[in-house]
């Protein structure tokens, strides 16, 4: 473990005898890992809605503020990420992104409790939850050097898949922990709600310090710095000349950046359409991260630019099919067009990263695969903005939903252009 001297996992005698096994192990690592980034990157989004009710008294737009925060400074800390492999080495940088996430977990959980918290400190604490939204970048980039080209697909679904699970996840748990005084022997009473319910807002957050420390220590005696991830930022910023990464990262911000986008506005689309079923908010982000992991498969199997070009058109119709069911008020078809885009948009996530390796040398594609995840992770920004722009000016977020339904049309035309067509310039 730390170190590895030799790496290549092209090599097949190599790979069998050695390389699978280092690989599948910083694998397995790197799930949980990125799993804790993802959920500590959403805390913000369930605790946020609670302040108010439990004796805060912030304006909406500090509310908004607040919740949008975290988005912003993951995405933007993923282009920092994007080239720290190279420059740190994986397991080092793994060890530091994960352990550094005790800091906003540990003080949110103690801000929450106390009402007179002030808004700086409040902003702050969700700024740092943007820590976690970096680690995307970082963990598939550090995945990308262990595997060969064959399995890269399948390896990256996996790796970016379940650690998008970390969104379901954090959703789905939080409800259910606030409720009991579980951590109280860390510091608090519980709050009261208007409706006269207690709840412990600050289990919320509590309740990942263990495991942010147990991964932390896994990683630091479990996963390797490769001799071959090792490379200047200098080196790694080549790629912003490259006309592919551009190519790229568009059609990734039309795969992930709708997934993660979606995840963050489909609980507030349940709330102003259809209320009562606000609780299956999880179920679409759930299902999107279970498709990633498929997307990469297939494409190992029969070709990224094919599985992409046909979910961006399941994305397409999708789109046009929540349009007519909201027109309706028709929740059950409502329900399950947005769900079939939810699992479009994660089994793109997975085509369209299963192609970078593909079109770029080892050296390139690391990076690359962080650099089109940073500029998608603003989805969870400007989706819900969007949204949110649509409904106030028109009433309904059907005109924001025909906007995704055009960038989804210059998608599809431009992978079939670059990569899909017989003369494509490159074929993958």
């Amino acid at each position: 473990m730390g170190r590895i001297k030799e790496w290549n996992p092209e090599n097949k005698e190599f790979w069998e005898k050695e390389g699978k096994r280092h690989a599948k192990r910083n694998l397995w690592i790197s799930v949980p890992t990125l799993m804790l980034a993802f959920i500590v990157w959403q805390i913000w989004s369930v605790v946020a809605v609670r302040l108010n009710d439990i004796g805060f008294a912030f304006t909406d737009e500090q509310l908004f503020t607040l919740a949008a925060i975290p988005g912003l400074v993951g995405a933007s800390l993923r282009f920092v990420y994007t080239f720290a492999v190279g420059k740190f080495g994986g397991r080092n940088w793994v060890v530091f992104s994960t352990g550094i996430l005790i800091i906003p977990t540990l003080g949110i959980g103690f801000a929450v409790q106390n009402p007179e918290t002030p808004f700086w400190v409040m902003l702050l604490l969700a700024a740092l939850c943007g820590l976690g939204g970096g680690n995307f970048s970082s963990a598939l980039a550090n995945i990308s050097f262990f595997f060969p080209k064959k399995e890269k697909g399948t390896a990256l679904g996996i790796n970016g898949g379940l650690g998008n699970m970390g969104v379901s996840v954090v959703q789905f748990v939080t409800p259910l922990i606030i409720t009991v005084g579980t951590f109280a022997f860390i510091g608090g009473e519980g709050q009261l709600l208007p409706n006269g319910q207690e709840i412990w807002l600050q289990n919320a957050a509590f309740i990942w310090v263990i495991p942010i420390i147990v991964m932390t220590i896994v990683a630091y005696f479990g996963m390797d710095n490769l001799p071959t991830s090792k490379q200047s930022v200098k080196d790694q910023f080549i790629i912003v000349k490259r006309k592919h990464t551009w190519i790229m990262t568009i059609l990734y911000v039309a795969t992930f950046g709708s997934f993660i986008g979606y995840g963050a506005a489909f609980p507030l689309l349940l709330r102003s359409q259809f209320p009562e079923y606000v609780a299956l908010a999880f179920l679409g982000a759930f299902l999107a991260a279970a498709f990633r992991p498929i997307g990469g498969w297939i494409s190992d199997k029969f070709g990224g630019a094919r599985v992409t070009a046909y979910v961006l058109v399941v994305m397409a119709l999708g789109a046009f099919s929540v349009i007519y069911f909201i027109s309706q008020q028709h929740f059950v078809g409502f329900l399950l067009s947005f769900l079939l885009l939810f699992m479009a948009a994660g089994a793109g996530s997975g085509s369209t990263f299963q192609m970078i390796p593909i079109i770029f040398p080892v050296k390139e594609a690391a990076p690359v695969l962080g650099f089109t995840a940073a500029f998608a992770a603003y989805g969870s920004f400007f989706i819900p903005q969007l949204f949110g722009w649509s409904v106030s000016t028109t009433g309904t977020p059907i005109t924001a939903l025909y906007f995704f339904i055009g960038f989804y049309g210059i998608s599809i035309l431009l992978n079939w252009y670059y990569y899909q067509r017989k003369n494509a310039e490159i074929k993958c």
